[in-house]
């Protein structure tokens, strides 16, 4: 049975990892969005096939990609080297991979937020005077707000749960990479590991029903609030 503080250490690690991706990849996925709603190009269809790709592809492939891009010996790599940043076998890479395979999760509710909203509201408010960012922060952000949090929450329980990305692109490094879902890939390779899986499951499993709830309560309280 592993002792209660090393379970602690990987329920932290797993949280520090999901949260630094989403705080990384919401922005990110919330510009893609916003791009793929409000305008079309030539290729429009092909970013829109890009920010899929994590979606379809087997995670593994993802992971030999980022290793490709961003281990020591990639291009991407290098350059984040130069500026003090290493992914290949840090905790830093599994947030990087969290937040690649979560990306398609966030777009897709942020889309559908931004398109169904009503752009009436925002051409009214010019009309009045309201200049462009004004606008985006007293009417366009706070209507798409529940789109914005439900793609956040949903990513964030997808990267608790990633594995194949991860484990291929950092490897599974106790106290460094070793996230929720490697350590039960890793005490289901040890015979005398059926209790601490059985408790990193139950963790696993409260994590990500906690994250569709308070979902669920946040996306009702902007809503409430919108409406008053």
């Amino acid at each position: 049975m592993m002792p209660e503080s090393a379970v602690a250490g990987i329920v932290l690690l797993s949280l520090r990892v999901s949260a630094v991706a989403m705080l990384f990849a919401v922005p990110a996925a919330f510009a893609i969005a916003w791009v793929l709603a409000r305008h079309d190009f030539y290729g429009k269809s092909v970013l829109q096939a890009l920010v899929t790709l994590p979606l379809v592809l087997p995670p593994v492939v993802t992971g030999y990609f980022l290793l490709i891009l961003f281990g020591a010996g990639g291009p991407l790599g290098h350059l984040f080297d130069a500026l003090g940043i290493d992914f290949a076998f840090r905790w830093t890479g599994a947030a990087l991979a969290a937040a690649v395979m979560a990306f398609p999760l966030l777009v897709r509710p942020m889309r559908l937020s931004i398109e169904a909203l009503d752009t009436g509201l925002e051409e009214a408010a010019a009309t009045l005077g309201a200049g462009r960012i004004t606008r985006f922060f007293t009417i366009t952000l706070p209507m798409v707000l529940p789109g914005v949090i439900a793609g956040g929450v949903l990513g964030f329980a997808k990267a608790l749960g990633e594995f194949g990305a991860t484990i291929t692109f950092v490897s599974n490094i106790p106290g460094e990479t070793r996230t929720l879902s490697l350590a039960i890939y890793t005490m289901l390779q040890s015979p005398a590991g059926d209790g601490t899986m059985a408790l990193l499951i139950a963790v696993s499993a409260c994590l990500a029903i906690g994250s569709v709830l308070l979902s669920e309560w946040l996306g009702r309280r902007v809503d409430i609030r919108r409406r008053a």
